[in-house]
Order: C-alpha cells, then sequence, then structure tokens
C-alpha cells in the first residue's frame, strides 16, 4: 500500500471577522452606548492587564457607526481612572497572532484512478492623552471628579454628590442635560437608571464619553484606562439594555499565570464538530452552540502562552528604528521631506487626523493621492508636528506594545453573548497550576484509493488529535450543523475553573460525542463495503457467483506447481 503527503497549507481562522460580518448593533464596549448612534459591533475586544501596584489597566475597543452629535458611552469606573487613547491596528495585530488554527494535513492511502486531482482545499492564510484635572460640583446632584479630551473624546468622571432613594435617576438626568443620549429608542429610562444605579450603590462612578464634534464614521478609537482595582472585570449587564444577539466579547488577559473566568465556566470545544475541510469556518457557530450549553455564561480559552511569543506583533522592532531615525532626521528635514517621511506610519490610527491640523484641504488631498509625487507644500511647524505624531499616532501603539511586555503570560478567552445571558459581570483571575492551551489544531484527512475509482469518489476520514474519527462520504459537506437538534454537543467538557488546581468538571459529553460519531460513521460506506481494496485488487466476498472463477484460478496455480516439480524430480 502506497501512502502519499502533501502539504494543502493552514488557515488561520478569524474568531470574528470570517463568520460574522458586522451588523448594526446598539452597544459600545459592551458596556453602554448611545441609541442614536448605531454600532457596528462584530466583537468587544478588551486588553486587560493586572498590574503589580493593585490597578488594572483596561484597553477596550469599540465599533461605531453614525453621527457624532448623538454619540455616548459611559462605563462603570472605581475610583478617577487614567485615561488615554490606543490603536485599532495593535487589536488587529493582536487577533492576528493569536486566532485558531485548523490545520489539516492530507494522507493517500493506495492508489486512486490517475489525472484526478484532490476535492478543493483551503489554501493558504485567511484569517475572531493624558486625564482631565478635578472639576467641581456638576449640579443636579452630581459631582465631576475629572475631565479632558483624549483623541476624539471628550470625557468626564462623575459620582452622586450625597445619598438618593434612586441613585440612577439622578445620574441618567444629569447625563441627558448633559448631551450625553444615554436611553435607546423607546427604551425604559427606568431600566438605564437601575442599571447605573446597581453599579453607584457599590461605591463604582462612571466615566462617560462623547466623540468631538467633526469626528464620525470611522473614526473611533479604543481607549486605555488605568484604575484601582483587585481583578479584571467587564461590567456586561448595562450592554444587555440594547445588543445583537450572540455579541462576540473576546478577551486578552496579561498577568503573571494563565488566566480564568472565576464566575463563568470554562469550555473545552468538540473538534468534530468543528468543518476542518473549510478551515474551521463554523468555529464561531461552535462557540455560540458551546456558549448556550453552559446557560450563557462560559469562556473557551483560545490560547494561553508565554508574552515572549507575542515579540514584534504589535510593533516591530524595525518599526520603532524607523521613528527613531525620523526623530533624529526631523531637524535637518524640510517640512517636505518629513511629512514624506512619515508617510510610513500612515497606515497607523490617527495620522490622517494629523495631517489634517497641518495641512490645507488641498494641498492634503493632492498628499493622500500621491505622497512621493513632489508637490509643493505649505511650510508647517516641525516640532509641532512631531509632537503630535508622537501623541496621535506612535505612542498609542508603542504603549499597547509595552503593556502587553510587561507581563510574562497572555491569556486569550472567547464567548458570545446575548442580552438575556447579560446577568452576570464575567471577573477573571489566575491559576498558575494549569498548563498553556496551544491555538493551533491539527487533524489529518485520509483518502481511501483503489485505482478503480478517482480522488473525488474515494471516502476519506478526519483523524483528530484526541484520537476520533469523523469519516465523510465523496462530495459530501462537513456532516454536523452546531446547534442543529441532531448535532453532537458543542462542549466536549464544561468545567469550572478556580485559582488552585485542574478545576473541577461539570459536564462531560465524552460518550455522547462518540455515540454521535459511531451513529455517523456507520452510514458512510468504507472501500471494502464497495467491494474494493486499497491494494488494487477488489474485496474477497462471500458471493458464491465468484467461487468458480477463484477455484478455476487455484487449480491452475496448482497444476503449475505439479510440473515444476516434476521437471525437478528429473
Amino acid at each position: 500500500m502506497s501512502v502519499k503527503r502533501f502539504a494543502l497549507g493552514f488557515v488561520p481562522v478569524l474568531a470574528l471577522s470570517l463568520y460574522l460580518q458586522p451588523t448594526p448593533a446598539r452597544a459600545c464596549g459592551g458596556l453602554f452606548c448611545s441609541a442614536s448612534a448605531p454600532v457596528n459591533q462584530a466583537a468587544e475586544r478588551i486588553i486587560f492587564s493586572k498590574n503589580a501596584d493593585e490597578t488594572v489597566t483596561a484597553v477596550v475597543q469599540i465599533q461605531y457607526q453614525g453621527p457624532s452629535e448623538e454619540f455616548a458611552w459611559v462605563l462603570p469606573v472605581p475610583g478617577i481612572p487614567e485615561v488615554k487613547i490606543s490603536s485599532d491596528l495593535a487589536f488587529t495585530r493582536l487577533q492576528l497572532a493569536s486566532n485558531p488554527q485548523y490545520n489539516l494535513s492530507t494522507v493517500i492511502e493506495g492508489d486512486c484512478l490517475q489525472g484526478d486531482f484532490p476535492p478543493s482545499f483551503p489554501q493558504g492564510s485567511v484569517g475572531v492623552d493624558g486625564s482631565g484635572g478635578t472639576g467641581g460640583a456638576g449640579g443636579s446632584g452630581v459631582t465631576v471628579l475629572a475631565q479632558g479630551n483624549v483623541g476624539p473624546y471628550d470625557f468626564v468622571v462623575v459620582q452622586p454628590d450625597g445619598a438618593f432613594e434612586h441613585v440612577g435617576d439622578v445620574m441618567v438626568e444629569w447625563l441627558t442635560n448633559e448631551g450625553y443620549d444615554v436611553v435607546p429608542p423607546g427604551g425604559d429610562p427606568a431600566e438605564i437608571s437601575d442599571l447605573l444605579g446597581s453599579y453607584l450603590e457599590g461605591g463604582m462612578n462612571l466615566i462617560a464619553f462623547r466623540l468631538t464634534k467633526g469626528n464620525d464614521n470611522g473614526t473611533i478609537r479604543p481607549i486605555r484606562i488605568t484604575y484601582e482595582s483587585e481583578q479584571p472585570m467587564i461590567p456586561i449587564r448595562p450592554t444587555a439594555v440594547a445588543v445583537n444577539d450572540d455579541m462576540g466579547v473576546m478577551v486578552w488577559v496579561l498577568g503573571e499565570s494563565r488566566a480564568v473566568p472565576v464566575n463563568y465556566r470554562s469550555l473545552k470545544l468538540n473538534e468534530a464538530l468543528i468543518d476542518w475541510t473549510t478551515a474551521g469556518s463554523n468555529y464561531n457557530q461552535v462557540v455560540i452552540a458551546a456558549a448556550n450549553e453552559a446557560g450563557g455564561q462560559g469562556f473557551v480559552t483560545e490560547r494561553a502562552g508565554q508574552t515572549l511569543d507575542y515579540e514584534n506583533v504589535i510593533v516591530s522592532d524595525f518599526e520603532r528604528e524607523q521613528w527613531e531615525q525620523l526623530q533624529i532626521n526631523q531637524p535637518a528635514l524640510s517640512s517636505e521631506e518629513l511629512l514624506r517621511q512619515s508617510v510610513r506610519f500612515s497606515g497607523w490610527d490617527g495620522y490622517l487626523g494629523v495631517l489634517e491640523d497641518f495641512l490645507p484641504q488641498e494641498e492634503l488631498d493632492v498628499f493622500i493621492q500621491c505622497p512621493s509625487c513632489g508637490e509643493a507644500l505649505t511650510p508647517f511647524d516641525k516640532e509641532a508636528f512631531m509632537d503630535a505624531l508622537s501623541t496621535d499616532v506612535i505612542e498609542p501603539m508603542l504603549d499597547t506594545d509595552d503593556l502587553v511586555a510587561s507581563l510574562p503570560y497572555v491569556t486569550r478567552l472567547y464567548t458570545t453573548l446575548s442580552a438575556p445571558e447579560m446577568d452576570l459581570d464575567p471577573l477573571f483571575d489566575f491559576n498558575a497550576d494549569l498548563d498553556d492551551a496551544t491555538n493551533v489544531h491539527n487533524a489529518t484527512r485520509v483518502f481511501e484509493c483503489n485505482p478503480t475509482i478517482p480522488l473525488s469518489e474515494a471516502p476519506s476520514r478526519i483523524e483528530l488529535e484526541d484520537g476520533r474519527v469523523v469519516r465523510l462520504a465523496p462530495g459530501e459537506p462537513w456532516p454536523f450543523t452546531p446547534g442543529a437538534d441532531d448535532a453532537p454537543p458543542a462542549n466536549a467538557i464544561i468545567a469550572q475553573l478556580s485559582t488552585r488546581g485542574p478545576g473541577t468538571v461539570v459536564t462531560d459529553n465524552s460518550d455522547a460525542i462518540d455515540a454521535a460519531l459511531t451513529l455517523h460513521n456507520a452510514q458512510v460506506p468504507t472501500l471494502e463495503d464497495m467491494g474494493l481494496t486499497t491494494s488494487g485488487g477488489c474485496a474477497i466476498t462471500p458471493n458464491q457467483t465468484d467461487l468458480p472463477w477463484w477455484l478455476g484460478l487455484a487449480l491452475a496455480g496448482l497444476m503449475v506447481m505439479r510440473r515444476r516439480l516434476r521437471g525437478f524430480r528429473r
């Protein structure tokens, strides 16, 4: 039997964008949002850092579409946080470096009919500053603790200035009067009041953001806040007011060891439900089904490992050197030369906004069309330009890169949530007893070949890392649909993890998965069922019509052997 191997490449699954196209939603940052400014939210993405000084840093990204005049974003926070601007590009690079990958190699047993090629396989890779000062009383029972401007945002930190029977009512009224639209159209102000009041009564403050005038679609940027806290926590409950079903929540937690969701379940996916033939294109549907099986409150640990794996991911050494060289060269460059050399950072967040502050609109339009054409530009203050470029473009990327590098371990977790499930704020802690978790998953597809059939008509089997096998009939799609009534469980294991030990298994679906695979595999014909073998011959069967042929062949062989023996004796 011949065995042939050939590489088909691997396809990282973008744990969001490939399988979940952005759709209008009414939630920002998974926390709170303006009702009049629908959000394009494929997922909530957050970086949490548990710092040594008993603070937590959270970098929170949102996706926004709508008029800036009506945008509002309110987060419950402890104390008065430090506020900075961050970068979408940092999230994009971090996500690409940690996306789940479902790699399928191929083995051919035997020889198929020549001239045929494997069914179509996926090839290649695809792909889921400054804080304001303290303010005075804001009136109407609210105290302004801090206010300022960062990137495209104005922000204010507020707290009630006394005890109230319904403190949420006071805050909703104040935010509304100040132009923060916090009640969705048709929404119940009392519901918003109760949600915000539950955090305020617990001793938290509110930080409210709104976009500066002129910053509309496409200009929204992540924010970075640092505040006093013992553990990272997502205040998810206010999101239930206005959110799409199955909103993705992706979290990177930085710390000394692996992070765990201490008040949510830990989910280990059933990889037999993943469509390996399309590099896991149904991954998000599997996660949705898995989260639903856990009552909507469980996270998949997609990757957990050393921070060293992320070196040169958010900002490369080469990009740092380019920035340092531009700073050194700046005094000797004309404003035109400086601008053209800065184009190397044109793909970074905030770059266009800096240009708009230093070039007349007509010159900006020409420069954008052709930065290297050498068109004359009006001279500008080079030092001010470099300061703006540093503050708005470079430092947000460097700060995020340094934040990730500041702690030795990174854990990436992912789940999906719908409004009825958002009644418990996810809380994360650390467990040094747990092993790393890889984001790279491998399986092998074995084609069972015979020279009488082309490869496209050969049965095959997918051999998974856990030893399970999924048989595939020729030309048939993946046999299981996540969430369907006849599908096996989406979770292999549902566990409850804590800060020590391996955790407690809540649900073990091994028997149910094995039973589903046994039932399915029995329905997919093998070569033997087809009367063939991989050796090129036919399968031996007890069919009586074939007996004379076999008997004749056996008798002929005996006669030849008898003649040879007689010749030997002579």
